[in-house]
């Protein structure tokens, strides 16, 4: 796949928040043909929920290899705590639908339900829609810089083999990576531990979700699942 500028043989990029520290902001491209989807929306239909409640949700994570740290939900806008919603669809249950318009990801899950994530994506002139798969899933991948942004940004250099999992690689704790007609389209739905960037259009084209969101969403989601990226 073509990749564009400042991204990865993976796609992911970097743009320095700290020169000694790879900022997560910056993610995946690649080119994947835009098929048209139908633009749905949801409604809330559960009460929000106090601060209280949501430091719970998205209290710290006692993952097997890295102990995942708290997310802070006062850094993230109420509207994109997870939760259920009304959202109809003719689409299956466990289909993921990404809506890049509304900072959205939802997950179908039958009788007019969703569970909803708020999300970053991507910026403009990299945003993309159509319907793809996940194809594979990774725990803690393995991030790598491509030359171009080596010779761009060279802090970079040091993980020209390759930057193991871990809470500083760019890819976050769980990957979905997303495929059409059988070919890796360099996009991905990924964990983000920045709460700021939630509700924002900050990527290269991939999506991100809050760490325990994406812990809950990877959980449910086999090889093969069905995702479809609206237009923006």
């Amino acid at each position: 796949m073509m990749k564009r500028d400042g991204t990865a043989g993976d796609g992911t990029a970097l743009s320095g928040r700290r020169l000694e520290r790879l900022d997560r902001r910056s993610f995946l491209v690649g080119s994947a043909a835009g098929l048209g989807a139908l633009s749905l929306g949801g409604c809330v239909t559960q009460d929000g929920m106090s601060l209280a409640e949501a430091k719970k949700l998205y209290g710290p994570v006692d993952d097997k290899k890295f102990p995942i740290p708290a997310t802070d939900p006062s850094k993230v806008d109420p509207q994109y705590w997870r939760r259920t919603v009304r959202y109809e669809t003719k689409e299956a249950p466990g289909t993921i639908i990404v809506d890049p318009g509304n900072y959205y990801v939802y997950r179908i899950e039958g009788d007019g339900n969703a569970t909803r994530y708020g999300a970053n994506v991507g910026r403009d002139g990299f945003r993309w829609n159509g319907d793809a798969y996940v194809g594979r899933k990774s725990e803690w991948p393995t991030w790598t810089p491509p030359p171009e942004m080596i010779k761009r940004q060279p802090e970079a250099a040091k993980y020209a083999r390759g930057m193991p999992g871990g809470l500083e690689n760019p890819l976050g704790a769980r990957t979905l990576h997303l495929y059409q007609n059988g070919r890796y389209t360099l996009y991905t739905i990924y964990a983000s531990l920045d709460e700021e960037s939630i509700g924002s259009g900050i990527t290269s084209g991939c999506v991100g979700l809050l760490t325990q969101d994406m812990i809950d969403l990877y959980d449910q989601t086999p090889v093969k699942t069905k995702v479809v990226v609206l237009p923006a």
